[in-house]
């Protein structure tokens, strides 16, 4: 496995400094925004679409630092109700799936997308409830007329093109959970997999070893997100896990997002590369960071430390012992 970083952490830096500041914390790879939510700080994706020779420079750059480029990332909502938002989602992922395969960037990272609750909703709409019935009605208007057919189509545009797209399990959307992943997946094509961050398994209560293994017997982890969770129990037996206090609010809310080892110890860590390697996940591991009581670089160096304890870098050895 490699050690690499979702860039939108560093935006405020340029390119070249980004990958310098990467390459001098010892990772191998870093996974670059090209729109959506984690903007384009680093990746002016039309400029790259025009010039081949721009993207041989931009390679270069990347490459001459002994680094690899291991995911684009557009995360939006292309099925959202707003058109506006659901065009400008669908034209970055569309455009990012063509710009990967022309730099050989095999995985595409997003959200799989949530509609409202019929066709002239104004927002998206999330059920998470299965009564009363009209809750589990708006899920299955959704999963037919909206999901489904959106990524039956872009998952084999994304297959044609020989791209694997990594959609992260992230609450608010509606794939989740690994059931929702494999559902998704089993109604449209094998290049639809998940971009797997544990951070936002843990507050679901679903344990990360657990997702890996369900996961990596289908081979459907595409890519991997390095990012923990605290649960606060005191603020759970309060808030529930479905917390809608905002992030800052640390002292109440019922969880937050941590830097790798903050909410979970490395013991846990271990057993989740383990779990990676053993059931065929060895690509990278990026780390990303929204830790609400540490700075970008601590939170960060934090990251690489503890990580860089428990990485599984190397092939495994024969047995010789048996």
């Amino acid at each position: 496995m490699k050690l690499g970083v979702f860039s939108v952490l560093f935006s405020g830096k340029s390119f070249e400094e980004m990958l310098d500041h990467a390459k001098a914390s010892g990772l191998q790879a870093v996974e670059i925004g090209t729109g959506g939510y984690p903007g384009n700080a680093h990746c002016d994706v039309d400029n790259l679409l025009a010039s081949e020779e721009k993207r041989k420079e931009y390679l270069e750059k990347v490459h001459s630092r002994g680094l690899k480029i291991s995911a684009f990332s557009c995360h939006g909502n292309p099925i959202s109700p707003d058109k506006q938002f659901a065009t400008d989602s669908h034209d970055a992922f569309v455009k990012t799936v063509k710009l990967a395969e022309l730099m050989d960037v095999p995985v595409v990272n997003t959200f799989s997308g949530t509609p409202g609750d019929h066709e002239e909703a104004k927002y998206p709409n999330w059920p998470v409830t299965p009564w009363p019935g009209e809750y589990s009605d708006i899920l299955k208007w959704q999963w037919e007329e909206k999901l489904i057919p959106y990524w039956k189509e872009q998952g084999q545009f994304a297959k044609n093109h020989g791209i694997k797209v990594g959609l992260e399990l992230h609450a608010g959307f509606l794939v989740h959970t690994p059931h929702t992943m494999l559902k998704l997946r089993e109604a449209t094509c094998d290049a639809i997999g998940a971009n797997l961050d544990p951070s936002h398994l843990w507050w679901q209560g679903i344990d990360p070893v657990a997702a890996i293994k369900i996961l990596g017997k289908e081979n459907a982890i595409h890519h991997f997100h390095a990012k923990d969770t605290y649960i606060d129990q005191e603020n759970v037996n309060m808030y529930g896990l479905t917390d809608m206090q905002p992030y800052g609010d640390v002292q109440t809310r019922a969880w937050s997002f941590r830097s790798v080892g903050y909410g979970h110890g490395i013991q846990e860590w271990s057993n989740i590369i383990s779990a990676l390697r053993t059931y065929g996940y060895d690509y990278v591991v990026s780390i990303e960071h929204e830790d609400p009581i540490m700075s970008i670089d601590e939170g960060f160096s934090k990251a690489v430390a503890n990580l860089k304890s428990v990485l599984i870098e190397e092939k495994p050895a024969d047995m010789w012992w048996a």
